[in-house]
């Protein structure tokens, strides 16, 4: 299928590892030119280098929790490459766990910085650059979480339910200029975050990390049909579609990646 996005240029956030890079990747691989933003230096400028051997990408370190560091990347990705025809937003972090009643005001606000305001920063910056030349692709990263609640990951649950309602929102207001956002919603990927997160289960339960998982799936992701963690390629799949001109009449959708791990039929 042919994508048409060569010599295209996307911004990716969370550039640097999990899914921001397997999507960096393939998008790299149909001749995309590639703004790699995250917070890491030696990290981001591996993954940098590795997508170098299939096309070209650059580096920009931003902590997205900071507006003027955003506006920064922008002035650096407009005078690498002059202009931005499509943003990813796949920056997040777990945040604070556990019982809602232990969790701090802090722990919200670091967890809402992050997974909600970090793409609220990139969308207000980067899409007027896409408005002004009447074409731009936008997906921003939610989560099975936005719409399938776990009480233990309250705060992220919260902040990836605020993403599916921006990004919504947003597709209303800049379709029309051409500006096209959908979301994408995974579930349980294979990533550094999970990763660390089946570390501690791991160690709290004293059993192996292959253990950990088997349990989790079992007992806390009971609906995940495909049993098994989802690859990050998977993911990128999606999200390359729909940067791509093949994705011309899909405008305000989220697609989930899960595995089946939602139990209904809501979006």
């Amino acid at each position: 299928m042919e994508l048409g996005i060569n010599n295209k240029v996307a911004v990716i956030t969370g550039g640097d590892s999990g899914i921001g890079r397997a999507t960096a990747k393939l998008l790299a691989d149909e001749g995309v030119k590639i703004a790699l933003l995250d917070k890491t230096t030696e990290q981001l400028q591996a993954t940098v280098a590795d997508i170098n051997k299939i096309g070209e990408a650059y580096p920009v370190q931003a902590d997205l929790r900071n507006l003027d560091e955003v506006k920064a990347a922008k002035d650096q990705v407009l005078e690498k490459y002059g202009t931005v025809d499509i943003l990813v937003n796949c920056a997040g972090i777990t945040g604070a766990t556990g019982d809602f009643l232990d969790i701090s005001d802090e722990e919200w606000h670091e967890t809402l910085e992050v997974d909600l305001m970090a793409a609220v920063r990139m969308c207000r910056t980067f899409i007027p650059v896409m408005r002004d030349s009447g074409w731009g692709r936008v997906v921003l990263v939610a989560s099975e979480d936005a719409v399938q609640p776990y009480t233990d990951e309250m705060p992220y649950c919260a902040a990836k339910a605020g993403v599916l309602n921006f990004a919504k929102n947003l597709s209303k207001a800049y379709a029309e200029d051409g500006v096209l956002v959908n979301s994408v919603a995974p579930a349980f990927i294979a990533t550094p975050m999970t990763d660390a997160m089946m570390d501690q289960r791991a160690e709290k339960m004293d059993t192996s990390k292959e253990e950990a998982i088997a349990t989790f799936l079992k007992e806390k992701r009971p609906h995940l049909e495909l049993q098994r963690r989802g690859k990050a390629q998977e993911v990128a799949a999606v999200i390359t579609f729909l940067c791509s001109q093949q994705s011309s009449y899909v405008v305000g959708a989220n697609y989930r990646v899960d595995g089946g791990s939602v139990a209904s039929i809501s979006l």
